[in-house]
C-alpha cells in the first residue's frame, strides 16, 4: 500500500491521509408537514453527524512532530544516564560499606583482586615453567578446552556463511 517495507510508526496517519477520500454526504429527502390533521404521526430519527475530533488532530500533530520526538529521545537519553549514575553510586556505596564492615580484610581482598587484574594485564597467567612441558597439556581439561574452541569456530563459520547466504536461524 505504502509502497516501502518499512516506516515509523509516526508516519502510518501522514501517509494515510493522502490515500482517503472523504465520504459522500449522505442526503435525506423528507417533507414535513404542517397540517393539524397530522398530528398523531410521530417518528423519531437517529442521525449520525460527524464531527471534527480535536483530541485526533492533537494526537496526530504530536506524533508528526519532529520536535516532540527529539524531546522524547533527549528525555529518554536523560533516564538512561539517571539509571548509569545510579548504578555507579550503588557499586560505590557497596565498596565503601564494605570497608566500613571490615577494614582490615577489605585490604586484603582488594590488594589479592588487584594482583589478579595486575597479572591479567601483564599476560603473565600460570605458570610459565610448567607450561613449557608436554606433560601440562594432557590433563583431562585441554581435551574438553580444544573441543570448546573447535565447537566455537564452527558456529561462528556457519554464522558467517549464513549471513553469507542470506538464511535466517528462528
Amino acid at each position: 500500500i505504502f509502497e516501502c517495507q518499512r516506516m515509523k510508526f509516526s508516519e502510518i496517519p501522514q501517509r494515510l491521509h493522502a490515500l482517503l477520500m472523504p465520504p459522500e454526504p449522505i442526503i435525506i429527502n423528507h417533507i414535513i408537514s404542517v397540517d393539524p390533521n397530522d398530528q398523531k404521526k410521530t417518528a423519531c430519527y437517529d442521525i449520525d453527524v460527524e464531527v471534527d475530533d480535536t483530541l485526533k488532530t492533537q494526537m496526530n500533530s504530536f506524533l508528526l512532530s519532529t520536535a516532540s520526538q527529539q524531546e522524547i529521545a533527549a528525555l529518554d537519553n536523560k533516564i538512561h544516564e539517571t539509571i548509569e549514575t545510579i548504578n555507579q553510586l550503588k557499586t560505590q556505596r557497596e565498596f565503601m560499606l564494605s570497608f566500613a564492615r571490615d577494614p582490615q580484610g577489605f585490604i586484603n581482598d582488594w590488594l589479592q583482586s588487584q594482583c589478579r587484574d595486575l597479572k591479567s594485564m601483564t599476560d603473565v597467567v600460570g605458570n610459565p615453567e610448567e607450561e613449557r612441558r608436554a606433560e601440562f597439556y594432557f590433563q583431562p581439561w585441554a581435551q574438553e578446552a580444544v573441543c570448546r574452541y573447535f565447537y566455537s569456530k564452527v558456529q561462528q563459520r556457519r554464522q558467517e556463511l549464513e549471513q553469507a547466504l542470506g538464511i535466517r536461524n528462528t
